[in-house]
């Protein structure tokens, strides 16, 4: 690559998001770098990565075109075919299955580090030059609106790069978007998330479980068999994803394995009988953050570094790649008319549509978690009647579904 070479897209981070826009843009022809500070550890099917994702369908389509998604399905996935959602105080359960919407199944329990690997596997072959290990020490926003060709990074190695449109996809904690100048804006919920893989006693009939506590929800999800060898239909294994109270969530931690699933079983309430620790356990601190803007001269701001979420609807992963999707779209617009593909209306554009739709799930996450993770007299006495009428409205079902599977 030249020193002065014009690239058309430089993606920075390369995890589920920036991989994903690397290999989108690579096979829409377009000439595309992507700078990653360490190479991820191969996936292996005998140790499960403990982050999974519930991935919609919309986001399954994406990896389709890009060629990836069958990949990840030959290795490991496990299809979700129902939800049900109940309150520990009470009510009724919020209910519902992919029948309702005449689908096969209403998305996926995928693996990070699985989605990680088949996107890096595909990235030779579609021509994207791999930096890596590499990182940005420094940034020339490359501000079109002032008449410049490209914005201009600086990389660790002395390196430089050159690029009509920079992609920030490099995490909560984005090096690039501070060099941006871009700040963002938060919350600490003072929650950890607990996450283990368990097994049940009961199958678990293809049906993601969450169960809403005082200090936070607990979900089981479908997980598929971890062992090669075991016989297909009706899984035992689940993910588990339990918001605890940061000093709850250490005490747990600490906690041998007996102690711990007595807990988890109480917590749980039972509907798939005894439970066994099937990995170790780790937790993670939780918060919701958004990037007070996400175009900044010829820099685009997604994934994690523009918006970060509560996990109880499992959206993250699936926003951020919406923000790929959407993207890829408005670049292709910019082609066919043989504009500039980071033109500053057509980024406008993108960052409205893009931050109204996070911001507005980030607060939605937002107040279900202060709703149900709380034991305050009026919200308990809520809560169980909301999930209740909401179970019994099959319109409201359909549109808060389509609405997170992105259809």
């Amino acid at each position: 690559m030249s020193r002065r070479e014009l690239l058309d897209v430089v993606v920075v981070g390369a995890g589920v998001v920036g991989a994903a826009a690397a290999l989108a843009f690579a096979r829409d022809g377009l000439n595309v770098a992507l700078v990653e500070a360490r190479e991820p550890a191969p996936w292996r099917r005998e140790v499960p990565d403990l982050r999974v994702y519930a991935f919609a369908p919309d986001n399954a389509a994406l990896l389709a075109d890009l060629g990836v998604w069958n990949a990840v399905c030959a290795a490991r996935v496990q299809p979700y075919r129902a939800m049900r959602i109940w309150d520990a105080a009470g009510g009724d359960a919020f209910a519902f299955d992919a029948d309702h919407f005449a689908r096969r199944e209403l998305g996926w329990i995928v693996e990070h580090g699985l989605l990680v690997d088949r996107l890096w596997a595909a990235l030779p072959a579609a021509g994207v030059q791999l930096l890596c290990p590499e990182r940005v020490t420094g940034l020339e926003p490359g501000r079109p609106e002032r008449g410049a060709e490209g914005a201009t990074l600086e990389l660790g190695s002395g390196r430089r790069l050159r690029a009509r449109l920079v992609l920030a996809a490099d995490g909560a904690d984005s090096q690039l978007r501070t060099l941006a100048g871009v700040e963002t804006a938060g919350h600490d919920y003072s929650q950890r998330g607990l996450v283990a893989f368990i097994e049940t006693e009961q199958p678990h009939r293809d049906t993601c479980w969450q169960r809403f506590l005082p200090g936070g929800p607990l979900a089981f999800l479908p997980f598929a068999a971890i062992d090669a060898g075991a016989p297909p239909g009706g899984g035992h294994c689940s993910s588990i994803v339990w918001t605890l109270p940061e000093a709850e969530a250490a005490r747990q931690l600490a906690l041998a394995d007996a102690p711990f699933l007595v807990e988890l079983e109480r917590a749980f309430d039972g509907p798939l009988g005894a439970l066994r620790a099937v990995s170790k356990r780790a937790a993670f601190p939780l918060r919701r953050q958004l990037a007070r803007a996400q175009v900044a001269g010829r820099i685009a701001i997604v994934g994690d570094a523009a918006h970060v979420v509560h996990p109880l609807a499992g959206q993250g992963v699936n926003l951020g790649l919406r923000d790929v999707a959407a993207l890829r779209v408005s670049v292709a617009a910019a082609m066919s008319r043989g504009g500039d593909i980071a033109a500053p209306a057509q980024l406008a554009r993108w960052a409205r549509e893009r931050r109204s739709e996070n911001t507005v799930a980030a607060y939605a996450f937002d107040g279900l978690n202060k709703l149900f993770s709380n034991d305050a007299v009026a919200a308990t006495l809520l809560r169980g009647p909301l999930l209740g009428m909401a179970g019994k409205l099959p319109p409201l079902t359909r549109v808060l579904w389509r609405r997170a599977a992105g259809l």
